[in-house]
């Protein structure tokens, strides 16, 4: 692979980070916000809602994980 395919894969692993981040910060408040939640409210719809949500969100960065492994490797 050459440089400047190297460069634009580097390009897209950063853009990947920084998705993988902003994610992970929508993932952390939501989690506050179902522990902030009473108990009761837990165990109802609203907390069933946010509950997929937190696991679909880790999901996503699980998955942008393995992407970025794999266009790492491509550059090697």
């Amino acid at each position: 692979m050459n440089k400047d395919r190297r460069a634009k894969i580097t390009k897209v692993v950063d853009q990947l980070d920084a998705l993988r981040w902003d994610i992970e910060c929508i993932q952390d408040e939501e989690q506050e916000y179902f522990d902030n939640m009473p108990y009761s409210i837990q165990q109802g719809e609203k907390g069933n809602a946010a509950e997929e949500a937190i696991l679909a969100l880790e999901n996503a960065v699980d998955n942008i994980d393995s992407i970025m492994d794999e266009v790492n490797k491509a550059a090697e």
